[in-house]
């Protein structure tokens, strides 16, 4: 991690030279004047930083360096949920402060609370829920959390106007055709069909909900010593009001499992600490979730199969950003050979109606 300090420059993103003065005024507390300032997580997402001081600790979240379009990365959409969320079941870290005035660091930005936890990718931390009974109850509270959220009321939390939920799955599709329209590559003959297959079979839709947009286990901080506690659901940027089915959807095409092979392996992105024995199967998630929101799992391979097909148009991006010399670094190689794993994902699950 990169640790900022008041003899840094600013094109860090979030200098301690103003990060610590502004939050001193702002949050009327003259202790956060002289702060550090680390970067737990940048590149082309949100950068996220620490900033600790005699105050205390804080997390600041601000859009990436450089050009950003201006419906991308909305400081005030996450700032907004997560702030009507925070007396609700949903654990979401408590919000501090919004700055709008790009002056101050290049763009809006947000200050929240410093929440304690653990953020797991492809494998749990050693002595952290290492018997099968603690990553089940790991699994179940990802379901409970997320039923958790498609219970809140919009309205009782003042998040009514939040979204446009009529049509939003037709529009998510559009959304995303667009975006492949916009990164086309050359190689990839599956993904208009699978496309027009999606927008011809749009289902209808059960119930309008918030929506968090990338619910995954690794957009959640676990709870450092209770196994199945979730301390906090992170990266809000693409919640808005809709079908619920979609987050269900795109959990479930992260979710790995043990067995995964053919194009499900050949198609994983990022494996899943899901994998471990253990965590629920897909098919017990589905069942979990519908038993504690009472939905039909009828629209779910439809909602599966969108999932798919949104992660290959993003796999497609990268490697026209990537091929343009828009991306720098490491990690990138083989991000091409998934793109038509998961859009034969896409299509058989959309075919025969079975979560794969």
């Amino acid at each position: 991690m990169r640790r900022m300090t008041a003899t840094d420059t600013p094109q860090l993103g979030a200098d301690p030279a103003v990060v610590g003065p502004y939050l001193a005024r702002v949050l009327d507390a003259p202790a956060w004047q002289d702060c550090t300032v680390t970067l737990i997580a940048g590149g082309k997402s949100n950068l996220t930083y620490r900033v600790d001081s005699a105050a205390g600790s804080a997390v600041l979240r601000r859009p990436p360096l450089g050009h950003v379009l201006p419906t991308a990365h909305d400081m005030r959409r996450e700032y907004r949920v997560m702030t009507a969320l925070v007396d609700t079941p949903v654990p979401v870290p408590r919000t501090l402060h919004l700055c709008e005035d790009a002056d101050v660091l290049g763009q809006p930005f947000y200050v929240m609370e410093r929440v304690e936890g653990l953020i797991c990718r492809d494998a749990l931390p050693a002595g952290y829920a290492d018997t099968p009974a603690e990553r089940r109850a790991v699994g179940e509270g990802l379901v409970s959390v997320l039923a958790d959220l498609h219970s809140v009321d919009p309205a009782s939390v003042g998040l009514s106007e939040f979204g446009r939920p009529d049509g939003y799955l037709a529009r998510q599709i559009n959304r995303w055709v667009k975006q492949w329209d916009a990164t086309r590559i050359e190689g990839v003959d599956g993904l208009d069909p699978l496309a027009r297959d999606l927008a011809n079979s749009v289902p209808a839709t059960q119930r309008n909900t918030i929506v968090h947009g990338d619910y995954r286990l690794d957009n959640t901080m676990l709870h450092p010593t209770e196994a199945g506690r979730i301390a906090a659901v992170l990266d809000w940027e693409m919640s808005t009001l809709g079908d619920p089915m979609a987050d269900l959807g795109i959990l479930l095409v992260y979710w790995s499992e043990a067995s995964d092979g053919g194009d499900r392996d050949m198609g994983a992105v990022v494996k899943s600490a899901t994998a471990l024995e253990g965590f629920p199967t897909r098919a017990q998630v589905a069942e979990l979730y519908a038993a504690r929101t009472g939905l039909d799992l009828e629209p779910l391979p439809w909602a599966v199969a969108f999932g798919f097909f949104k992660l290959a148009v993003v796999c497609a991006g990268i490697v026209a950003r990537v091929r343009g010399g828009a991306m720098v670094g490491s990690g990138f190689d083989g991000i091409q050979d998934r793109i038509a794993p998961l859009v034969e994902l896409g299509r058989a699950t959309l075919a025969d109606r079975t979560v794969h």
